[in-house]
């Protein structure tokens, strides 16, 4: 089978936790290999549980889960935080290396896809510095490159804007779109701004409060990849409209 047509899908999925919580109730989604999704719904309502099954990180209560890892091993999804979540005592180029020397891959073997990738993020002049030397968004653009120098075949990103100014989280928006269309990996997007999922999206899954299930799913048929210029345009606001109403009615 071809790593890009693996499967990742929730097939009703439940998680209960031990507390007695249930994040999640007969969760089902499907994930198109190459699809850009982004997934809204309140707090609480169980998005980064959804993250966390679909990354091997969390098992279901009951249902099915499945993911590229479990056909092509760990490497075929990668993970990105809200957090950068960055070694602060290493420089760029150590923490961009990290996840390949995790699976016994040498600096100096490694340096070349390291050296790309920090290239295509914009930061091959900062391959040696520290984290604490570096803005809120070229930690998160480092975070990313670690994410994918390991070329995998599912991208999860829980809020990784979130904590940005509005110039920084549009401008990664763009760029996360660009590298998306060079690698056509799949990727889920969790987000809270409706703004975000319109612009980035090719479909949003919008999920019910706690427990969370998927209520609805919106696709955009909107032209990728989009630059910024596509915010001003009577389509997006359209779409930004439809997302705001079917995050109400969910919420």
């Amino acid at each position: 089978m071809d790593a890009a047509s693996y499967p990742i899908a929730l097939e009703q999925v439940t998680r209960r936790f031990d507390s007695g919580l249930v994040a999640l109730q007969a969760a089902s989604l499907t994930i198109a290999p190459g699809e850009f999704v982004s997934i809204l719904g309140p707090s609480g309502c169980g998005k980064s549980t959804v993250l966390r099954l679909l990354a091997g990180l969390d098992q279901p209560s009951a249902g099915r889960v499945m993911t590229p890892a479990q056909s092509a091993g760990d490497a075929a999804t990668a993970f990105v935080f809200q957090d950068a979540t960055l070694m602060p005592w290493a420089s760029v180029f150590d923490n961009v290396w990290l996840p390949l020397r995790l699976r016994g891959i040498g600096r100096k073997t490694a340096a070349p896809a390291i050296e790309a990738m920090l290239a295509t993020v914009g930061l091959a002049d900062f391959s040696q510095a520290l984290p604490a030397e570096l803005s809120g968004g070229m930690r998160m653009r480092t975070s990313i490159a670690r994410a994918l120098v390991t070329r995998p075949q599912l991208l999860l990103l829980d809020e990784p804007f979130a904590a940005l100014d509005e110039i920084t989280r549009t401008r990664l928006g763009a760029d996360l779109l660009h590298w998306w269309g060079q690698r056509r990996l799949s990727v889920v997007f969790v987000t809270h701004s409706v703004y975000e999922a319109a612009f980035l999206s090719q479909r949003v899954l919008v999920m019910s409060a706690r427990p969370g299930r998927i209520v609805q799913q919106i696709s955009i048929d909107e032209p990728l990849p989009r630059d910024p210029a596509f915010r001003l345009t009577p389509a997006y606001q359209a779409i930004c409209r439809e997302l705001s109403l079917a995050l109400e009615q969910a919420s």
